[in-house]
């Protein structure tokens, strides 16, 4: 699931969520939905207890950087009838409800960031994490982020999770957009740990269109 960790502002209201945002709110519901295929799988899908990967989308480095799980399944997304929320749909129906969201509980954040240009170079063969194996690797090339990066709720296969997971706690791996080192290898040759940009916190967040 996508949501865009810098500020955007949209009709006014700024439309930033990021992870510091989400761990901040605990529980969210993830509205803003407004593609038919992925309030499908949100809606038709989706069940308490589902594992979720919280993604930065829309931003200098898009990966996956937390953990997270179905808190309630799908129920009408009502922000689509305010007219001043940004993602207002004036021909949505309060009696025959077009959208919907769940809400989402945070987990935890993964201990070392995992870009998408990674997750391509796995998919590729030209970015080899020698931790994951053959399996895993074939189902990292076949996931939806890497071919259909464009919708913003997205089904990740059981494999594809295992090893993202791997790869968020293990590590070990250079982002191929700009060369740097993973956080655990930054910290561990550096000595110290960078301390994160404070930025705006958001009562809620993009969730996709």
């Amino acid at each position: 699931m996508k949501a865009e960790p810098d500020s955007r502002v949209v009709k006014g209201k700024d439309v930033k969520f990021s992870v510091d945002d989400f761990e901040k709110a605990g529980t969210t519901a993830w509205e803003g939905v407004r593609s038919y295929e992925a309030r499908n799988i949100m809606r038709d899908k989706m069940k308490v207890g589902d594992k979720v990967l919280f993604y930065h989308s829309n931003c200098k480095m898009p990966g996956v950087a937390a953990l997270a799980e179905v808190a309630k399944e799908a129920y009408p997304d009502h922000t689509a009838w305010d007219p001043s929320h940004p993602y207002y749909d004036a021909k949505s129906d309060k009696d025959n409800a077009r959208w919907f969201m769940v809400d989402v509980r945070f987990v935890r954040r993964l201990e070392h960031f995992v870009p998408l240009a990674v997750l391509k170079g796995v998919g590729n063969g030209s970015g080899a994490v020698e931790y994951l194996r053959e399996d895993h690797v074939g189902a990292i090339k076949g996931m939806a982020l890497i071919n259909k990066g464009r919708l913003s709720v997205q089904p990740v296969s059981g494999l594809a999770y295992e090893a993202i997971v791997m790869m968020g706690d293990k590590g070990g791996y250079e982002t191929a957009a700009t060369g740097t080192r993973s956080k655990k290898r930054k910290v561990e040759e550096d000595g110290e740990e960078e301390e994160a940009e404070p930025g705006p916190v958001a009562k809620k967040g993009k969730r996709g269109r």
